[in-house]
């Protein structure tokens, strides 16, 4: 066997054995949730059953918005060509960048630096204002604050509420949390709109800034999932898609057994 020219330290792979962070893969199966298995990959170390089910909130929190954003307009214009789901599924990931699906790494460096502050002795407050200032003086709206939509967006609230029952709550989402009341205050309300609700969570659960953004593709790739095969089975192939015309026609409202 010859030398070895480079290491990983995410699996090892011998004959009839997976061990992902050291931990046999067959071992987890069905041990640990997909939130948590998501966890151990990127961070090297399992979390609690409260912070596995924190990550895999924000994956649902994402999992899909209609068919209205850039991303599922490009999997299903992809898919009315007939091309296949790796494709189609490709199309949408690479339709996340700055302006869709991408604030989640840009509030991530934004809350950044207001953790710093909160750190160095200054209130959340003093740092929300800051970060108000400096980011209107440099010409550029604050990265996951505001929603096209949702006026009050229901996935930050839970999104919140469960960090809180984690015990993860920290110096990012105190400062996200003060912004919206310093917005608020001054007479220009935005809600903490999901991608901002995830960037706080991950940076108080210390992942890296570089992988926010993989957060949101992970999640959104079931939603485009169901949107291509809706695509290919209910409209006809080179369509001209209006966002604008549709309308849904799925399950009415209902609501979650109270046993779950």
């Amino acid at each position: 066997m010859g030398e070895t020219t480079w290491a990983t330290a995410v699996t090892s792979i011998r004959p009839n054995e997976i061990r992902v962070r050291g931990y046999r893969l067959d071992d987890l199966m069905g041990r640990i949730s997909f939130g948590e298995a998501v966890y151990l990959v990127l961070r090297g170390e399992l979390p609690g059953a409260t912070v596995g089910r924190l990550v895999e909130a924000m994956l649902v929190a994402s999992i899909d918005h209609g068919v209205t954003p850039p991303s599922t307009l490009a999997v299903r214009n992809a898919a009315t060509t007939g091309a296949p789901l790796n494709a189609c599924i490709a199309s949408g990931a690479l339709s996340i960048n700055r302006h869709h699906g991408g604030a989640v790494e840009d509030c991530m460096h934004v809350l950044a630096r207001g953790a710093l502050k909160v750190q160095a002795g200054e209130s959340a407050a003093a740092a929300a204002r800051a970060l108000i200032a400096e980011e209107k003086a440099a010409g550029r709206r604050l990265p996951g604050f505001g929603h096209r939509v949702h006026s009050d967006d229901p996935r930050s609230h839970r999104l919140l509420q469960l960090a809180g029952e984690a015990a993860a709550t920290g110096s990012h989402i105190a400062v996200a949390e003060a912004i919206v009341r310093e917005l608020a205050a001054a007479g220009k309300p935005l809600p903490l709109n999901v991608d901002g609700a995830i960037a706080a969570l991950l940076a108080d659960l210390g992942f890296h800034p570089d992988l926010a953004n993989g957060f949101f593709i992970l999640a959104r790739t079931a939603g485009w999932m169901a949107q291509v095969l809706e695509e290919r089975q209910r409209e006809k192939p080179m369509r001209r898609i209006d966002q604008g015309a549709a309308a849904y026609d799925g399950a009415a409202p209902r609501e979650l057994p109270k046993s779950r």
